[in-house]
């Protein structure tokens, strides 16, 4: 008997999850690092609920999204899982307060301007919003990258700790085009360091993705963001 197209997508979906796993375990045990330490958020950016739900079924707990009206289509579609959803997309502060209605974490905070919506937007659903700050890497004159610069970093965690209806949960990265990830990632242990020890319960670090997890653990990051590795390529959507 044939296969289903779903049992084909299933069984794709395994065998790659099930590498990307092995790459997190290998990567704590090279950084002497408890196994299970790193927790895994699936970027499932363009992909169909369906695929969401195939990972549910295959032990995923933590969804990431980067497109509102995307995340918050696919999130209600899928609300019987019980995921936890993470918006890791560039955040307008006029959608600010939509997503906080279904986001359980927003991991691209990276100015103050957002967080009144995001506080209101929780308020609304009654609930407290996790939030991570997103720290750019890049040089200072590189356009492109979101992101709190590391010198503004500390003036806008005091005033997201200071809202009420968020918790500050920690920080977000993605390392710079064309730069070696293990020197910028050695770059936000050392910025994280200062930030744990004016905030030291947001432990947090959302850093590495499917080319460079390893380095992102190396340095001590908390979870991983991978989408490709994963799902395989992004089908074209225009």
């Amino acid at each position: 008997m044939s296969s289903t197209p779903h049992q084909d997508r299933t069984r794709e979906l395994a065998g790659s999850l099930a590498a990307v796993r092995e790459r997190i375990a290998r990567a704590e045990a090279a950084a002497g690092r408890a196994p299970g330490s790193v927790s895994l958020v699936v970027v499932t950016k363009f992909f169909p609920a369906s695929d969401v739900r195939v990972l549910a079924g295959l032990g995923v707990s933590e969804v990431g999204e980067n497109r509102h009206q995307e995340a918050e289509a696919k999130a209600a579609a899928c609300q019987d899982l019980g995921l936890a959803w993470h918006f890791v997309g560039g955040l307008q502060s006029n959608k600010a307060a939509a997503v906080a209605g279904y986001a359980d974490v927003v991991e691209s905070v990276d100015r103050a301007k957002l967080l009144a919506p995001l506080a209101r937007g929780a308020q609304q659903r009654g609930t407290t919003l996790d939030i991570l700050l997103q720290v750019s890497l890049d040089p200072p004159d590189r356009a492109g990258r979101a992101g709190v610069p590391p010198r503004e970093l500390a003036a806008l965690a005091a005033a997201a700790a200071a809202t009420e209806g968020l918790r500050l949960r920690g920080l977000m990265a993605v390392a710079p085009l064309g730069e070696n990830p293990a020197t910028a990632f050695d770059r936000l242990a050392g910025i994280r360091q200062g930030f744990l020890a004016e905030h030291p319960s947001a432990t947090v670090l959302s850093a590495g993705m499917s080319g460079d997890l390893e380095q992102a653990i190396a340095v001590g990051a908390t979870h991983v963001r991978v989408g490709s590795a994963v799902l395989g390529s992004r089908p074209l959507v225009p």
